[in-house]
Order: C-alpha cells, then sequence, then structure tokens
C-alpha cells in the first residue's frame, strides 16, 4: 500500500523527460562530397550503448516517484491484557465414584470419568464452553486424605493430562471422602500464588466435585469454607451423582465377574450449599453428564475472565528500509534511485563521454 498515491500524477511527466533525453538533436554539420563510405562503417559497442545513461536517468527518476509515493508494508499485531482468573479443581476419587450413573454418547461410564470429559473441555474448550486460556488453573484430587496434583499453571493440556490419569482409588486403607482438607489445600495453593505472581491475581476460585459426605480428614468442611471466606475465595461445590440409588460395579470373588449391585446415594448436600454459601459461591447438583455440563457453562458465565486485545500495524517504509521480496533481500527504492544517478555519471563522465 502506499501513503501518498498523489505523487503518481508525477509520472505523467517521464514522457516529456524521456522525449527530451533521446529526441534526435541538431548538430552542427560539415559538408562533404559523400558520406557513403561513412554508412558503411559499423556502430562500436560505445555507440550501440549510448541510449543507457539517459535510460538510468528515467528509472532513477520513476524510483524517486514511487519513493515520494511511500510504499507501505504492514504487519498487524495483537497484544492481549487480562486479568486472570485462578481456579483449582478439587475432584473425589474416592471409591464411591465407581457408579455407573452417568453416559457418554450413549454408553454408561463412572463419575470420575464423566468429570474428566467435562472438566477438560471446560479448561481447554469445546462442545460450547470457550476454555480458560488465560487462567491460572491446578488440580487437587481426594479421597482418604487430599492431594495437590498440579499448582495452578497456565499449561493447561499438561493439567489436563494429569486428570485424565487419575484414577478411583481400590486400597480400604486410602478410601474416604476428605472434602474439609482437600477445601484447605486448595485455599493454601491459591494463597501462595500472591508471593509467586508479579500482579496480585484478581480473583481466586475452587470448584469442588464430590459425590459424597465428608468421613476422613482432619477439618471440617465448614471450617475449611471459613477460612476460604477469609481468603477471598469462592468455593462453587457441586454433588455428583444420580438420587436415590446408583448401580456400583462389584467383583464377585468366586467368579471373578462383574456384575453391578444398587448402592443408596448419600451426598451432604447439606454442607456442600453451607460451604458454597459461606464463601460467596454456588452449590450445584449434577445428576446426569448433561447437567454437569450444564453446570461447568454457568460458572464459566458467573466467573468470566476480562480481556483487553489491542491492536496495532507496524508500517515497514519501502523507500528508506530495505525489504524482502520472496528469498531477495532488496535495497531501500530511493537507495535504488541514488545508485542509478551515480551510474549514469559514472557512464557519461567516463566510458561513454560525449565529445562535443
Amino acid at each position: 500500500m502506499f501513503y501518498s498515491p498523489w505523487y503518481f500524477l508525477l509520472l505523467l511527466v517521464v514522457p516529456l523527460i524521456a522525449w527530451r533525453l533521446f529526441a534526435a538533436r541538431r548538430k552542427p554539420t560539415v559538408r562533404f562530397s559523400s558520406v557513403k563510405l561513412v554508412r558503411s562503417l559499423k556502430p562500436t559497442l560505445r555507440q550501440r550503448l549510448s541510449w543507457v545513461p539517459g535510460a538510468l536517468t528515467i528509472a532513477a527518476i520513476i524510483c524517486m516517484i514511487v519513493g515520494l509515493a511511500r510504499p507501505r508494508q504492514g504487519r498487524q499485531q495483537t497484544i492481549t491484557d487480562s486479568e486472570g482468573i485462578a481456579i483449582e479443581l478439587v475432584v473425589d476419587r474416592s471409591g464411591s465414584m465407581q457408579a455407573m450413573d452417568f453416559k457418554i454418547d450413549g454408553k454408561n461410564v463412572d463419575r470420575l470419568t464423566a468429570i474428566k470429559n467435562v472438566a477438560g473441555k471446560f479448561i481447554i474448550g469445546g462442545e460450547g464452553l470457550d476454555g480458560r486460556f488465560s487462567d491460572l488453573v491446578g488440580l487437587i484430587t481426594f479421597a482418604g486424605y487430599a492431594d495437590g496434583e498440579t499448582p495452578p499453571t497456565l499449561d493447561h493440556e499438561y493439567l489436563v493430562s494429569q486428570l485424565n490419569n487419575k484414577q478411583i482409588v481400590t486400597q480400604r486403607s486410602e478410601d474416604g471422602t476428605a472434602i474439609g482438607d482437600a477445601i484447605s489445600l486448595a485455599v493454601e495453593k491459591l494463597n501462595a500464588l500472591d508471593a509467586r505472581q508479579k500482579e496480585k491475581v484478581k480473583s481466586k476460585v475452587i470448584i469442588l466435585l464430590t459425590d459424597g459426605e465428608n468421613n476422613a480428614g482432619q477439618l471440617d468442611p465448614i471450617q475449611a469454607a471459613e477460612l476460604a471466606q477469609t481468603m477471598g475465595i469462592k468455593v462453587y461445590t457441586i454433588g455428583v451423582g444420580t438420587r436415590g440409588q446408583a448401580p456400583i460395579p462389584v467383583t464377585d470373588p468366586f467368579s471373578g465377574r462383574q456384575t453391578f449391585q444398587w448402592m443408596p446415594v448419600n451426598i451432604d448436600e447439606a454442607t456442600l450449599e453451607k460451604v458454597a454459601s459461606l464463601s460467596g459461591g454456588k452449590y450445584f447438583r449434577a445428576t446426569d453428564t448433561d447437567s454437569l455440563a450444564k453446570i461447568y457453562s454457568e460458572i464459566d458465565t458467573l466467573e468470566k475472565t476480562k480481556v483487553e486485545a489491542h491492536q496495532f500495524v507496524d508500517y515497514q517504509e519501502l523507500a528508506v528500509q530495505s525489504f524482502r521480496a520472496g528469498r531477495w533481500t532488496l535495497p531501500p527504492i530511493l537507495l535504488v534511485a541514488i545508485l542509478l544517478l551515480t551510474a549514469r555519471v559514472l557512464l557519461q563522465q567516463t566510458w561513454l563521454r560525449e565529445m562535443t
């Protein structure tokens, strides 16, 4: 593109300059009886190239006119400023998460598999969820005790892979539901961010997913919620599982065959509601995959990240800056004009000098 294309009107003068340079000039003559012998002589190389100085002059003038029109090459860049949110996913992997009361693509799956599927889309994006690309996201899993799997990070692919690798506990010594300890660990991880980050995180959120009631650990969930409230951290709680009873796979010790046994569902909804209310969050109940996806979609709407994109164009002035054309790097246009004029002067003053 050109910043001042009106300068191209000067090209109308170029034909007049060319006519002045190449038009035949009347020169003084001397009378001879016959020029037949002179006409039979072949012109020398210098005579055949006598037009070169004029052509160099025309090319230099055209380059100068193009330079005045200021050809520019723009490169658009975008800078994104965001007020990120720090999120801790706190996921229950106790034995009761084996209940096969969720479906993915028409196939029955356990609760943890359903959580992995929807939480991954919440973090990375997909199926109506935008993803949390500018947010720090961490992962904590718990059963009889809480484990910090991944600190809050922007490496969401790694975090999702860590979540997908988590399995439901099978050892009775590890089983249980330590909700209070898990919330407390999440508060600790989020609170430690202020010491690590250059700028204070604007908003901190815990998303707790569980299908049971607190029966392990040292800290009561209400005490953990009060701690979160003190630190300005919201806790969104999600009770996972159907109401009433749910099918749980059981292996026959004699035949080794797997069968399903219907077991009562015990979710301490009153405690989960109070935990959410105390911290300024919200309680949800997910009874199937669709409702779980809608819950994540609602949280995605409630906890929006403020993102501002600033666009600017960086222009390269081709008249005074070198530029690339394919594999070649070309000099500035005005430099080309100067080189052409220099070559014209040198040729006209040396090899192609005219005798007057």
